[in-house]
This record gives C-alpha cells, structure tokens and sequence, in this order.
C-alpha cells in the first residue's frame, strides 16, 4: 500500500487517494501499537527473569495493565466488518407515545453521548427535533472516531424502557419505544448517482429548543428522496448551503446502507437463511421496574446495573454482540 501511495499519479483520483491514505494511516497505526505491545512484554519478561523481589510491585501492576491492553487489542479483532473503521451517522426516533417516548428518546440520546465521552469520540448534533413536553422526537448525530460504527452498529433496532412514568400522576408502569439507527459515514469514499429530478428540497428555519425559531432566514434544509421516502434534515450548520452539503452526505449514506442491506438479504435467501423483513426488530430492554434489569435480546446478555448502562456503559452488550456476529459468520472448521 506504501508503494502505491509513493507512485507517480496517485493523487490523480483525490478521492480515492484520500481512502487509500486513510487507511494506510490506520494500518501504520496498528503495527505502532502492536510492536509497543511486543516491547513492553520483552521488558516484562527480563523482569521476571531478574527475579528481583523489589521489583513484585512494579511487575505486577504492568502485568496488569498488559492484559487490559491485550484485552483492548483482541476485542478490536471482532471488527471484521469492512466499514466497522469508519464514522458514523446515529439517529433516535421515539416512538409512538407522545411524552413518554420522546422522554426516553433523550435518555437514549445521552446515554450514546455519555458513552462516545468515555470513548474520545467526537458527536455532532446534525439535527434534532424537541419533543411537545419535554424529551425530543428526533435526533441524528454524527459520531467520528476510532471503530465508531463498528461499535455502534450493535445498536441498531428497537430499544424498549419499562418504568414507573414521572409523567403519571397515578404512577403507573409504563412502557416506551425509540428506535435507533446507524449508517457508516462512507459519503467521501463511495460513487453514488442521486438524480436531481428524484430529490424534493424544502428550506425552513432552523429551530431552537420548544420550537422555537432562532434564525430570521431559512437556513435549514430537508431533502425527501422520492424514489426511496428517505427524509433527510439537517438545521446545526451556519449556512443554507452548508446545511444542504451535510444533508446530502447523509443521504448517501443512508442509500449505500439501503443497498448494503438489499444485497445482504438477498445472500442470505440464496443461502435459505431467515430474514426478518423488520430489521428495526426490539433489541434490548431497559427495566426499572418492578425490579432493575437491560437485557440485550439478540445475544442474551443481560445486567443488573440498569443505571450505569444508562450512563453509557455498552462496551459489554457490544462486545457480546460482535462475538455473536463474528461466529456466525466465520465459516466452520471442517
């Protein structure tokens, strides 16, 4: 890949010189810590070999820290995806409930943003619609940074919320749906054909929080792809252009995404597998009451600690998750 990238004319195609580059940097990346990996654990062994009881301590506190490094590194092995390196485009919708759902759209909401937080990932509000009381109907972000669709992929679907409602002035248990998807954000890497004449483009102003408008001029942009139905809004740019650009990328991804899956579902009917035509399927609950409990419907896992998950603890339901999906499509040993 070094020796293509040297060659005369490679930047002749910007665009996918600029793939090839990336993922040079990421393969450059990759050895740099796996050969710091082999230093560290060369040094260790010398350390044993020493048998210096002075320095138990030492060794054991960076035994410590090579297994949660080596922990790090083989749950990066389960991104087998070919775009799991790649940003990402993440978008909650509530569902059907009014308050209640919008409420729960937010706490999904911040949980990824607690969660990405934790992960050095960087999350840009594209767009986001309040909800009528409190909570949002809407919301779609941009999610940049290492492995975030790989990652985040395993979010996608259904996500359930039994509690006791604050809403409920007879405090009943109630039950809320949002609905979560994610695309990778392969917009600059991809040739996709969008036909003018297939497009509806409305301008609006961009709206702050309870609806109300924060810009005298339209800056906002919606874009209906009609062949497919896609709505794509974006309003958190400073401009009417900028905000177009940002929608169009999005709707790109969303249409590979849509071809990804078509394919996918097609391989899987030639191999006789079953396809669930509702891809958007729950997923997971999240029970607060009557007892504590977020169980990950796909794999099983399941925890205690409701709150924490809520506070962006996923690495477990997503490690769980690739674990399924990796096994399942390795092929059997013979």
């Amino acid at each position: 890949m070094e020796e293509v990238a040297a060659a005369p004319g490679f930047w002749d195609d910007t665009t996918k010189a600029q793939s090839i580059m990336r993922e040079l940097t990421r393969l450059r990346d990759q050895v740099t810590v796996w050969e710091a990996l082999s230093r560290r654990l060369t040094d260790a062994m010398e350390l044993v070999e020493l048998g210096d009881e002075e320095l138990s301590g030492e060794l054991s506190h960076e035994t410590e820290s090579l297994e949660a490094q080596i922990a790090k590194l083989e749950f990066e092995t389960l991104f087998s995806g070919q775009y799991d390196d790649e940003d990402c485009i993440l978008a909650i919708h509530a569902g059907a409930g009014g308050t209640e759902a919008q409420d729960w759209a937010q706490m999904l909401e911040r949980m990824f943003m607690r969660w990405a937080d934790s992960h050095q990932l960087v999350v840009d509000i594209v767009d986001e619609s309040p909800g009528d009381e409190a909570g949002i109907k809407s919301v779609m972000m941009a999610v940049k940074g290492s492995y975030a669709y790989g990652r985040l992929q395993s979010e996608r679907g259904v996500h359930r919320l039994v509690r006791i409602s604050p809403y409920d002035s007879s405090s009943r248990r109630h039950t809320s749906f949002a609905k979560v998807e994610v695309w990778p954000d392969v917009a600059e890497d991809i040739e996709i054909e969008i036909d003018e004449k297939d497009l509806r483009i409305d301008r609006f102003k961009a709206s702050g929080a309870g609806g109300q408008h924060v810009q005298k001029n339209e800056t906002a942009v919606r874009i209906t792809h009609i062949p497919t139905g896609i709505v794509v809004s974006c309003q958190n740019q400073r401009s009417l252009t900028q905000n177009r650009e940002v929608a169009m990328k999005i709707l790109k991804a969303q249409l590979f995404d849509l071809e990804q899956r078509k394919q996918d579902a097609e391989m899987a009917a030639l191999k006789g597998e079953d396809v669930d035509a509702a891809w958007g399927s729950q997923i997971r609950s999240y029970v607060l009451h009557p007892y504590k409990m977020v169980k990950d419907h796909r794999t099983n896992f399941e925890v205690g600690n409701a709150q924490g998950v809520l506070d962006g603890r996923l690495d477990e339901f997503m490690e769980a998750y690739l674990k399924q999906k990796v096994g399942q499509t390795r092929e059997p040993t013979p």
